[in-house]
């Protein structure tokens, strides 16, 4: 056998290999995702609502029926106070009355300060919430704390008004 003899042999058992693993195209292509016009938003997104009422149990719910999914805290304070109480304890009925839902409280901290500081100061403050939770009958098993310290403010801004925003505690319902 020449060399073109095997040069061409070669090529055409890589065109054979190489055209056995391609791809076929689908008989029928899929249709395209399908929005609700009214509100802009996909039909596939859970916004955990049915018709006009939340479904029991989810975001939506605790959203609708809770006074706040968040609770403030002074300059470099992770104490509850009354105002906090109040809220924490609409959360805490609410958690009583959906007990197969867990939740994560996350601690934030304003931009003054270290990030280790910070980062500690957010940790003690979600526990404050989770323990006043867990006082009122919340099993601590149901509740995950992360501290994000200064990371994730919740208002921009240098002055007292977004720093009070970001001292913060928030229970957040997994989608």
């Amino acid at each position: 056998m020449n060399k073109t003899s095997l040069k061409i042999t070669a090529i055409a058992a890589a065109l054979a290999l190489t055209a056995a693993c391609a791809k076929k195209a689908p008989e029928e292509l899929p249709p395209p995702p399908i929005t609700d016009t009214g509100t802009g938003t996909d039909i596939g997104e859970d916004t955990g609502t049915v018709g006009q009422g939340a479904i029991p149990g989810s975001r939506a719910d605790f959203l609708q029926n809770v006074s706040s999914d968040r609770v403030f805290f002074d300059t470099d304070s992770h104490t509850v106070d009354d105002q906090a109480r109040q809220t924490l304890d609409t959360q805490a009925e609410w958690l009583m009355r959906n007990p197969g839902v867990n939740v994560t409280i996350e601690g934030h901290a304003d931009e003054r300060g270290t990030r280790e500081y910070n980062l500690a100061l957010g940790d003690r403050r979600a526990n404050a919430a989770k323990n006043y939770l867990a006082a009122r009958g919340v099993p601590a098993s149901r509740m995950n704390t992360v501290s994000w310290g200064k990371e994730r403010p919740e208002a921009l801004g240098s002055d007292e008004n977004a720093w009070a925003q970001n001292r913060r505690a928030v229970t957040v319902i997994p989608q």
